[in-house]
């Protein structure tokens, strides 16, 4: 049997029956059976006699074209004709004579006609897909069913005789097929209910994800394979507020990432939703005024987190109010019509953010969550979080690592090389040897996959975390596994959450390298900070040595100096003052000392009074005495030279200042001094 191909499709109306005699001569040489035969003629028979013009059957209603449907039994079709003619039909296809619509094929699922391809000896080449796709990962059924099925309806609806003849063009035709198939009012009457057919979706839109995947690491299609995913039905509150966002919004992906704009359209549209159900009149943004937002801004304070359910804390209501801000403040700039001609809001109108130490894990707590993790049973889970302990690389620099990421220094140390981030900037970071065994089984297991354009480089790249040709998301690599591991390891809140953050792992290790006295080029370098300011947060005192210094200023017999010492060493503290300094006292770190203050006080106002009153130091400090005292002695002689006799004395005095505290500790003038 000879089989034939259109190279193109042509309408319904050039659709013709093959004759009796050519249907009779395939009906006798497929099957020896005679009853077999009596019923695929006399099917042929009768559908022609009811479409005696083959176009007719095309312009007929889906559910007679169908046939069969949902919940009947094969043996009583609503339409016998349509159904008991599917063979046919599929001869007609497989012989190049007629193509399906997606219509009609979605409509039939249940169509199998592998057993004509296997008869004819036909190969769509299927299998070399299906191979491609458990090497990337895919388990061999799973790729099977899921190929079989998309190549062979592409094939009824385009008559391609191979899988090297896919493009682009088809599979957003079936994309679009799914769409409108699914807004079509009688989805029942195929699929039972539109419950039914959502379930199906799920496994249609799987099949179509696998084949894009396979033909994009195949180099056969270019755009970057996504999950379908189908987007809520969005009533229209606001139509004119509506298409100035849409418009923005538009501005704003040319140069914004994705991640951004999305952050940004929903504050946009929160703010709508607001003023339709508060000011229904509003038509468009012309109208809203200065006093809106601020009563906006008001309502934000009683507004329900939508994963918590309590209030919105502040750093998201600021964060909301400033992407209004600078919706307000662009499209002022740009003159565009119906919206405010200046901008509505400034940075001191937005709330405040609350200056907040970071937040690193407890060693204790850090040694238990990471026996945890090493026990992880996912690869790239347990490697994305040992990077995280030993890099403090970001979230997004992590998961987009690339698969040539490590390298290693001249003595044979591991070396990160961690991606443009937040920052734009690359880096190289040293990184512990048990994270770099974990990126070393990453790379081993990786085959010769297509990359992906990198959003910050627009380079392609060909990631490390990347499995079945797709890029593991960040619920999956941090979220789900830190879940996972504080769960075994018993660091979960009264709600079952983790108490620990990824974000925390930076924090921790910016905190133990400002601890073990690391220079702040070095902690800007690893934790890719672009102003030191950030840095410093690391590198004030840490509560441990709060702890230490409180305890050595208290301890009996220790040797302290400066004017409060007389208070302490005396015993003149009342019960109630000393219970309270010894669990929460006011202290302003000083160069050389602290200052204790009692709670009625308050804080100490200045930055270094060697003389106040309160002023207390401890031998841990004679270092930076006598250091200070030596830039006091050079900074006098300087301004002697100049002639600035007032600030010779006052130079002279400091000095002098410092040697009588390192005489009230016992330490001599000359000894180690501190080099910053």
């Amino acid at each position: 049997m000879t089989f034939q191909h259109a190279h193109s499709r042509e309408p319904a109306s050039f659709y013709q029956h093959v004759s009796h005699e050519e249907y009779t001569a395939f009906v006798h040489q497929y099957t020896t059976n005679k009853s077999q035969r009596q019923h695929l003629l006399s099917a042929r028979a009768r559908f022609v006699r009811y479409y005696p013009e083959l176009n007719e059957w095309f312009e007929a209603p889906l559910a007679e074209r169908v046939g069969r449907l949902h919940g009947e039994d094969k043996d009583h079709p609503s339409y016998r004709a349509s159904y008991e003619g599917r063979r046919y039909l599929m001869f007609l296809a497989l012989h190049g004579y007629i193509h399906f619509d997606w219509e009609w094929l979605l409509a039939a699922y249940r169509l199998d006609f592998s057993y004509l391809l296997n008869y004819l000896g036909v190969s769509l080449k299927t299998e070399l897909l299906v191979e491609y796709a458990v090497a990337l990962g895919y388990t061999r059924l799973s790729a099977s069913n899921a190929l079989h099925w998309m190549v062979g309806r592409i094939f009824l609806h385009t008559g391609i005789s191979s899988v090297e003849q896919i493009e682009m063009t088809h599979l957003k035709e079936f994309t679009e097929a799914l769409h409108l198939f699914g807004e079509r009012t009688d989805l029942a009457l195929f699929y039972g209910s539109n419950e039914q057919y959502r379930l199906k979706l799920e496994h249609y839109t799987s099949y179509f994800h696998t084949l894009h995947v396979v033909l994009y690491h195949r180099g056969q299609v270019d755009a970057v394979p996504r999950k379908l995913r189908s987007e809520p039905q969005r009533a229209s509150v606001k139509p004119r507020m509506e298409e100035t966002i849409a418009r923005y919004l538009k501005e704003r992906r040319l140069t914004g990432q994705p991640r951004t704009v999305e952050s940004i359209e929903s504050a946009l549209r929160q703010f709508v939703l607001w003023l339709a159900q508060t000011y229904p009149h509003m038509e468009t943004f012309g109208e809203v005024t200065r006093d809106h937002l601020l009563e906006y801004a008001e309502a934000l304070s009683t507004t329900a987190s939508s994963r918590t359910g309590r209030p919105i804390s502040i750093v998201t209501k600021r964060g909301v109010l400033s992407r209004i801000s600078v919706f307000f403040q662009d499209v002022a700039s740009w003159q565009w019509d119906a919206v405010p001609n200046r901008p509505l809001l400034q940075v001191g109108d937005l709330p405040k953010l609350p200056q907040r130490v970071p937040r690193y894990i407890p060693d204790g707590d850090l040694a238990r969550l990471m026996s945890a993790v090493h026990a992880l049973e996912c690869p790239y889970q347990r490697a994305a979080l040992l990077i995280a302990r030993w890099s403090g690389a970001r979230r997004d620099e992590i998961r987009r690592l690339s698969i040539d990421c490590l390298d290693s220094y001249p003595d044979g140390t591991p070396r990160l090389r961690i991606p443009t981030g937040k920052t734009y900037k690359e880096r190289m970071v040293p990184i512990h040897k048990e994270a770099a065994e974990a990126i070393r089984l990453l790379q081993d297991q990786r085959k010769g996959e297509r990359g992906f354009q990198d959003p910050k480089t627009g380079v392609e790249t060909r990631y490390l975390f990347v499995r079945r040709g797709h890029l593991f998301s960040y619920s999956y690599l941090f979220d789900r596994a830190l879940q996972n591991a504080c769960t075994k390891a018993g660091l979960v809140k009264a709600n079952g959450r983790p108490s620990i953050s990824p974000h925390r792992f930076r924090h921790t290790v910016g905190t133990q390298l400002a601890r073990k006295k690391a220079r702040m080029r070095t902690i800007m370098n690893i934790l890719g900070h672009t102003s030191a300011r950030m840095t410093m947060h690391y590198l004030d005192i840490t509560d441990e040595e709060v702890l230490a210094d409180y305890l050595s200023a208290l301890e009996p017999g220790a040797p302290i100096a400066g004017p409060a010492a007389e208070l302490l060493q005396s015993g003149s503290l009342s019960a109630s003052d000393l219970d309270w300094l010894k669990c929460n006292f006011l202290k302003t770190e000083l160069e050389l000392g602290h200052c204790l203050r009692l709670p009625e006080e308050g804080p100490c106002e200045c930055d270094l009074y060697l003389f106040c009153a309160k002023f207390l130091t401890t031998r841990q400090k004679a270092p930076r005495l006598r250091h200070r005292r030596k830039v006091e002695l050079l900074l006098a002689e300087d301004a002697a030279a100049r002639g600035w006799m007032a600030e010779v004395g006052r130079h002279q005095r400091f000095a002098a200042r410092c040697e009588q505290l390192l005489a009230a500790l016992d330490e001599p003038i000359d000894g180690p001094e501190a080099d910053d």
